[in-house]
This record gives C-alpha cells, structure tokens and sequence, in this order.
C-alpha cells in the first residue's frame, strides 16, 4: 500500500511532465494538499530523502513547492480573499523551524538555495520573536569543515539580515539589531579572521576550488557585516576595527593567478566579488564620517587607487571599478577630507590615470551599443539607477569641483580643448569627442534632477558656447551612419541641459530631433525620442506663478506630423524590440498637442496604436512599454471626447476588436488596462446615448467571480462598474444582485474595501431608489459585521461617507429607520461611538467634506428626535461641532473640491501590482452638484431651525462650541457672511 510520501512523490513528479493536462492536474493536487495537517513535513522529508541521482528532479519540486508555501501561508495576506487565503499548520510550524536549517546543510547545493530562501522567508516574519533558535543554529554550522555547509549557512544569514539595510529607523528595529549583534558579532568576527588568515595557507595556493570557496564565504560575511553597521556602528565592531581592518587591507592586496581566468571578460572572479564586497564596507564608514575608521582612512585610499589602476576595461571589473570610484568620490567631496587630495600634480593624476580612462568608450561599449542597445540604454540614460563606470566618473568629476572648482575646471578644459583638436585633425578620431562631450558633463553641472534637468551650472564653463560649437555641428550632420555614438551623446547633452535652452533653440533643435528619429541605430533613435519628451515637460514661470511648457501645444503644432511619422516608423518595425522611450514620447506629444490635434491626425494615430496593441498583445514583454501604449491611447480618447462627446462612438468602433481580443485570450497583463480604457470612454459617451449594444452585451460576463479572483483587475473592473451604474442605472437594476455580490466579495477584504464602497456609493447615487432600498438591510448587515470585525480608521472612513451621502441623498430618518430595523437605536449608537470621534480625529477633505457638511445639516435639522431628550441634545450639539470644524478647517479644502493635477509633472509608469493609466483618470463626481456652497446651505439650515423652535437652538449651539473659541469663532463668522441672525 503506497503511503502519503510515495503518492506525493508521484504527484510532484507528474507535476514535471511535459504533456500539460497531467501537470495541471498534478499541481491542482498539491495545491488542494498543502493546507493539509503533516503536508509541509512530508515534503520536506521528500527534499531530505534520496534514492539516488534520478530522484533529484522530484526534491527539486519538492523544495519549489515548500519554499512557495511558504511564500504563501507564512504569513498570508489579510487582504487576501478567503479563496486565496492559505495558512500553513500551526502544528506544523515549530517542527519546521526546528529542522530546516539542519536540513539545508545536509542536501546538495540545488536543494539548499531553495532551503535558504524558506528560511529567509520563515525569518521576515518570525525572526526573532518566533524563532529564537535560528540564529544559534547557524552559528553552530560556523565551525562546520564543509566549505558548502558554511556557504551555505552565510547566504541564508546574510538574506536574513539584509532587512537592517534601508529601512526607517525603530525602537523595534534596534532592539533587532541589538538582539542579533549580541549573538552574532563575536563569532562573525573570529570566522572572518579565520578565513582570512586560511587564504595564505600554502597548501591550499594551488587548490582553486578551496580558495574560492573561502572568498565566497568571506564575501558573505561582509555583506552580513554592512548589514549589521548599516544603520549604526556598533560598539563591538569599534572596539574591534583593527581585526576587521586588518582583513580588509589584505583582501584588496590579495592575489593569486590560479582564481583568475585571463580569457574570461564578463564574469568577476572570486577576488573581483570579494574586493567588491570590502569597498562597499569602506564605501560605508567613509559616509558616515565614524571617527574610529578615521586614522585608516589614508591606507584605504591609496589601497582603492592602486586597485583602480589595475583593473581592466572589462565587463568583469565593472563593479569593482564602480564601486571604487564611488569611494573616492565620496571622500573627494568632503572638506573634511581635502587634504588627502589636496594638489595640482594629484588632480592631474585622477584625471590622467581614473577620469580619462574610464569615460573612454570601450570594444565592449561599441559592441553594445551595437548588438545590445537595451543595455547599453540602461547603463548610459540620464534616468537610469544602473551604475556605469561613465556615470560614475562623472559623479567623481562633480565631487572634485565641490572642493576644487577653479582647479578641476582648468585642468578639465586642457584635456578637453587638446581633444576637440585631435578630432578636428582625424575625424577617425571621434572617441576623443565623445570622452571631452562627458568631460563638460561632469563638470558644467553643478544641481540636477532626473525629471526636472540641470538647474545651476558650473560658472567657470559656458555651455551654450560649447552648444553651438561642438553639439549643434553634430546634430546638423545629415548622414546618419556617421559617428552615432557621438551623435547620441550630443542628444543626451541636449537633453540633459534642457533647462538651459530657450523657446527658440528648441524650435531649431526639434527638427534635428525629429531627423534623429530616421536613424538605424537603436540607440540614437531612443535618445532622440528621449529627448523630445523631456523638452516637451520642461516647464518655466507662467501667470500667477504658475508652471507653464516652455514648448507647449502652439510651438509642438508644425512639428507633428513629422514627429507622428519618425515615433511611428519605429514602433511600426518589427525587427527591433518595442521601444517604451519612444512610445513615451507618443504620449506626452500627444498630451502637449491635445488641442491641436486634427481630425486626419488623430485617425492615424489611433489606426497606429490599435495595430501595435495587436501585435503586443501576441506576446507581451516590455511592461514599461505597454503601459504607455495604453496611455497614449488615454490621451487620445480624453483630448477628442473632451472637446466633442459623440466621438466615443469612433473609439469603440476602433477599440473594441482588439478589446475584445485580449478579454478573450485572458492576456493578464493588458486585462487593468482595457477595463480602464473602457470606463474612460463609457463616462465621455454622451448622457442621452445610453450603454448602447457593445457595452450591454459586455457587462454580465463583468460579474463573473473569476475576474474578481485576480488582484491586478479589481480597481479598473470597480471603476468599469461604477461608469456602468452613472450611465445605465436602468438597465442595471435586473442585475442588482449580481452587483451586490461583487460589493460583498470586495468588501470583505481590506484591500479591497475602497472599491466596495465606490460600488455602493454608485448604487445609491444613480440606481432608481426603489431598485435597492428593499435590499438596504442586508447591505447595512453586511456593512455592520465587517465593523464589527475590523475597526479600522480606514473603514471607519470609507462607513462614515457612506452614511453622509445616504443621509444627504434621502434624509436623516431614511439613515435612523434603517440601522434601527437591524437593532434599535443603533443610528444614534454608530453616531457617538463611529461617527463623531472618526470626525474629530480625522478631517474630511473636498469632495467627502463637502458630503459630511450636508450630510450632518441635515441630522441636525431634519431629526427631530434628537432634539427630544436631553441625550439627543448632547449629540446635536456634537454634531454641530464636528460641522463647523469641517467648515472651518483650511484642511477640508471645501473652496477647492476638484483635487488638483498636474499632466506633466506626474510619474507615469508601470506598476507591477496595479497600473493606474493617468490619462484615463477622471475627476470624482459631486454627488451633489446643486449645492455650490455647503458652508452657506448649512448655517442657512441652523439658522431656519432657530427661528423654528426659538429659544431651544442657540443654548445648545453655546455647548457643543464653547469648550473650542476657535469654533465659535468661525461659526460666528459664518453666519455674518451668510447674513444670518440666529435667535
């Protein structure tokens, strides 16, 4: 008879077959399995049994699977649906922990990466609370002869301790840190000299497996060291920096010929990661200025420049000569530091023997630039966080102009002028202009950002001269083969100066711009179209202060269609990969051009777009690029709509082909997407049109519960909904059920509460009263529990706009007849113990104020129950308060209701977890439009009662605002400026 690890063994094996239904059904198995009681352990007892070399593939998936349990059902997500939710045993969590790491030093080295990541993702959670043998448990392994124990044991230790690095600083946090230094530093540091002190062992010179194992672990104990310095250098390691320091030193002099492979040019060798790894721990306690690293300063600087000098223009070395020049940037721009490189002759030097030498373009820079330009891209975009030795060396150049301007600019014009004449003698000599190019680079900025460009420069540098004298030629130059490193390093310059050029020069460079468009080279065509969008965002002072294009819509006008023909001919060629800067720039042309975009124009672009989203939607890859796709089209349906409402009918007639293409291949990737597109146009269609046929027939498969299963599309299906409610109401109503089983699904999740009740809000709002008034009760049932389980101000918030809205739709009774058919009193209830004290401590804002202000007039004025006894009394004198409050308060934003946004400053682009299209947002409306000033209406109202029951309002008034003067101060003014008189 099989036994449960024999038929879960033949599960994860048919979970690796070829033929799809049998993995399919394989992996359903061991998903409806893993919650089960003992399923983890056995697994796990399947990753540490073997029956020889065959078996490995089936511990594999045995460790894939468990390391995804627990990825999953660690520590599951509260804003996971119930059918997502999948929590591991707690009977089995403790035997788990008490073995893993025992197992991860017993599989092969296949099994234990997936046994470290298990254990890093036990340890995020219950690390060290929960789990106070795991660290004692890796330190035992410290002594462990098995290099591949240890290395193991390290990586999982560091992995661990990573999450000290870049996070806010905590009580909670350094009680962590102090809990794991106590255990770990001592043992660390004698590991560390251990090994260090092994790499000189003779007999281990010519063992290059041994020796690299050794640099592997030491490599690992420095990363677990920046960890454990990150936030603060520790005592310990203080007292003990000499031992430390002394390892460093060695390890940036260690060589040894056997661990370097000369023919390899692109992976670092084992000393190469190790080096890496030391000059990151300097790169750390030389930022943090820590006075006991200090007296070693001078030692490691020069230790870093002869490492410099050594390293080769390989890719192998670039991280470590990145990083080393980030060292000595770091030092060189500070003047406490000054006096290590304080000279002329050692100016010189950095520049002759670092600068020069690597903002030199290298075989492996043509080669990319070439065969690989998305890398190259990446490396050398203005934008981009990659590190290159380019970028880096600038970063150097700046740092030696904040403490020697007038020097590093001089000796920086010599090398640049001897440059620019080797060129002008050999036009073969081209990689001299591109080195001077990055020369005026690094020293013409002194202030810049990625999105705004340069905004003060080096006055020892005229960059406009160097413009029109060595840029502006290049871009004129017609012949697009020539040169186009050079030429794409132009554009960047241009478009990194951007801030710099006036309207005019930009009018004369669009052109060039555009005519770099045609290029072949990947590169230059990006950089062109790069550099178009970051103009068409440039921004200067306009009327009133405000920020205005300095090349907006009239300047852009007799470019675009040249434009639109240069971004188009690339999107529309298929051999090269889908390029996101030059479907960015679409975008913004678009965006800028919106109002002058004609009739013929805007049919090109769209048959343009349609036919891309057709071939992207075979295969999506780019997500950056697919993003702006969508966004452009956004931008295209909301520049034509807004201006003319029926044109809706020629987007769907365009749109929903491919719209329907991708709902139908499920594509989960452009699903947010096209849900949000299809809200967008069915808001602009006009109010007598309807849904009309398309939108009709789309709508039931909407309620389908697996579309609500996928994360990524509920907030764009919730938006599609609520456009469905404010145009159709009528042709709803037969699906109010259906409706309001997606509001109860959505509503049980907090991550998902916000868009339940943007649904329910909608219901309300547009939906015939009669249509859902019989089903209130059970939504306000449903509405009640979750308050009852989960208090949470976020609900409170979302609860309490609800109530202001239902009451300012349909009265204060409507609110107290309902809630008090579920318990009596329970409207009065939710107000003093819900209500009342989420106003006090959190202030509505624009729209939500606006439907509190009338929401609470109308409790106030058309609740005569609560003037009955003196308990209402005290609760009507609450509410007033909490009333003028909102009237009063500067943060409620009641003169500004539409929030306020800005086209071209946004950061548009992907996110992986929901892509909201920024162009296809639209305002939240007013669920009360008639009333334009809520302030106004509501002391008209109060004073209306006062003349109603004289003599019974105004005491009441005197006690809920005489504890605040503020607020009888502003009530005062308030009635003064709507001419009430209050009796």
């Amino acid at each position: 008879m099989a036994t449960q690890e024999d038929q879960l063994r033949q599960i994860l094996s048919q979970s690796l077959s070829p033929d799809a239904p049998t993995r399919q059904n394989a992996e359903r198995a061991l998903l409806g399995a893993q919650s089960s009681p003992g399923h983890a352990l056995a697994i796990l007892r399947i990753v540490s049994s073997s029956s020889g070399i065959d078996d490995l593939p089936v511990r594999q998936a045995a460790a894939v699977h468990f390391k995804n349990m627990v990825k999953k059902g660690w520590a599951p997500s509260e804003d996971d649906s119930d059918a997502q939710r999948y929590t591991v045993p707690e009977s089995d969590r403790q035997l788990i922990k008490d073995n893993l790491v025992s197992l991860m030093c017993t599989v092969p080295p296949q099994l234990q990466s997936q046994c470290s990541e298990s254990i890093a993702l036990i340890a995020s959670s219950d690390f060290p609370a929960k789990w106070d043998n795991l660290l004692p448990d890796l330190i035992a392994k410290f002594t462990d002869p098995n290099c591949d124990v240890l290395n193991g044991v390290l990586l999982t230790a560091n992995s661990i301790l990573k999450r000290f690095r870049y996070v806010q600083r905590s009580d909670a946090l350094y009680s962590d840190i102090l809990y794991v230094l106590t255990r770990l530093q001592e043992p660390l540091t004698q590991l560390f000299t251990s090994i260090a002190s092994q790499i000189d062992n003779p007999q281990l010179a010519t063992n290059a497996t041994e020796l690299s194992a050794r640099l592997s672990a030491l490599r690992s104990i420095n990363r677990i060291f920046y960890s454990l310095n990150y936030q603060d250098l520790p005592e310990y390691f203080e007292d003990h920096m000499g031992e430390w320091m002394e390892g460093f030193a060695k390890l940036l002099q260690y060589k040894n010929p056997i661990l370097v492979d000369e023919d390899e040019e692109m992976q670092p060798g084992p000393i190469d990661n190790v080096q890496v790894s030391v000059v990151q721990n300097l790169n750390l306690y030389g930022s943090k200025d820590e006075e006991p690293f200090l007296p070693y300063l001078p030692q490691f600087t020069s230790l870093v420049w002869n490492l410099l000098m050594t390293v080769t223009p390989h890719s192998k070395h670039d991280a470590l000569a990145t990083i080393s020049i980030r060292f000595l940037s770091s030092l060189i721009g500070k003047l406490m530091h000054r006096g290590l490189f304080d000279g002329e002759g050692t100016l010189r030097e950095i520049f002759g023997r670092i600068v020069i030498p690597n903002l030199t373009i290298r075989d492996i820079d043509e080669e990319r630039f070439e065969d690989d330009p998305n890398e190259f891209i990446l490396s050398d975009m203005e934008s981009s966080d990659t590190e290159s030795r380019r970028k880096c060396t600038q970063e150097l150049l700046r740092a030696m102009c904040r403490q020697f301007e007038a020097q590093t600019t001089a000796i920086c014009s010599e090398h640049v002028n001897q440059m620019l004449s080797q060129f002008g003698a050999d036009k073969n000599q081209w990689k001299m202009k591109d080195v001077a190019i990055h020369l005026m680079l690094g020293i013409a900025i002194r202030a810049e950002s990625a999105q705004f460009g340069v905004s003060q420069v080096n006055d020892g540098v005229n960059v406009m001269e160097f413009f029109s004298s060595h840029i502006l030629t290049e871009l004129q130059e017609t012949n697009m083969s020539v040169r186009p490193m050079v030429k794409a390093t132009c554009i960047k310059f241009v478009s990194i100066f951007r801030n710099q050029f006036t309207k005019e020069q930009f009018g004369a460079l669009m052109p060039l711009l555009i005519a770099h468009l045609g290029s072949r080279d990947v590169v230059v065509h990006t950089y062109a179209a790069a550099a178009i969008e970051k103009i068409l965002t440039t921004k200067v002072e306009g009327p009133n202060k405000t920020q205005i294009c300095k090349f907006g819509g009239a300047e852009l006008k007799p470019f675009l269609n040249d434009l639109f023909t240069g971004l188009f001919s690339i999107v529309d060629n298929t051999d090269w990969n889908e390029n996101e800067y030059v479907m960015k720039c679409i975008m913004r042309a678009l965006n800028v051009a919106k109002d002058d975009l004609m009739e013929g124009v805007v049919h090109v672009v769209l048959e343009k777009l349609t036919a891309a989203l057709a071939r992207v939607a075979k295969n999506p890859k780019n997500p950056q690029y697919n993003h702006f796709l969508f966004e452009s089209i956004a931008v295209l349906i909301r520049a034509v709509c807004t201006q003319n409402a029926s044109h809706t009918e020629a987007f769907e007639h365009f749109l929903f082909p491919p719209f329907q293409t991708v709902l139908q291949m499920e594509i989960m990737e452009f699903t947010p997407y096209v849900f949000q597109l299809l809200a967008q146009i069915l808001e602009f269609r006009p109010e007598s049109a309807g849904l009309g046929e398309a939108y009709t027939s789309l709508f039931l498969p909407l309620l389908t519960p697996s579309l609500w299963e996928k994360k990524g599309n509920i907030p764009a299906l919730s938006r599609l909904l609520t456009a469905y409610l404010s145009k159709g109401p009528n042709d709803l109503v037969p699906h109010l059920l259906g409706i309001l089983g997606v509001f109860q699904k959505l509503v049980s999740s907090k991550a998902n509460e916000q868009y339940a009740f943007d649904i329910l809000r909608s219901i309300i709002m547009y939906l015939p009263q009669e249509a859902f008034m019989p089903r209130m009760k059970d939504i306000l049932q449903i509405l009640m529990m979750k308050l009852q389980q989960s208090k949470t101000p976020k609900y409170v918030g979302y609860i309490t706009h609800f109530f202001a809205i239902f009451i300012g739709k349909f009265g204060s009774q409507a609110y107290l007849d309902q809630l008090n058919q579920l318990q009596p009193g329970l409207g009065l209830m939710l107000l003093v113990q819900v209500w009342i004290p989420r106003l006090h401590s959190n202030t509505p804002t624009r729209l939500e104020a606006k439907a509190q202000i009338i929401g609470l007039t109308k409790l106030l004025c058309e609740t005569p129950a609560l003037l009955a006894d003196a308990n209402g009394q005290q609760i009507w004198s609450q509410i007033l308060a909490c009333a003028v409050k909102i009237v009063c308060s500067s943060e409620s934003h009641l003169n500004s209701l539409a929030v306020q946004d800005n086209d071209d400053d946004a950061e548009i682009g992907y996110d992986a977890t929901f892509s909201v299209l920024h162009f296809a947002i639209r305002p939240a409306k007013d669920p009360f439009p008639d009333i334009r000033d809520p302030g106004t209406a509501f002391v008209q109202s109060v004073g209306k009662l006062c003349m109603s029951r004289p003599g019974q309002i105004t005491p009441l008034i005197s006690q809920g605002l005489s504890p605040d003067p503020k607020l009888s101060g502003g009530f005062e003014s308030l009635c003064r400026n709507a001419g009430v008189q209050l009796s």
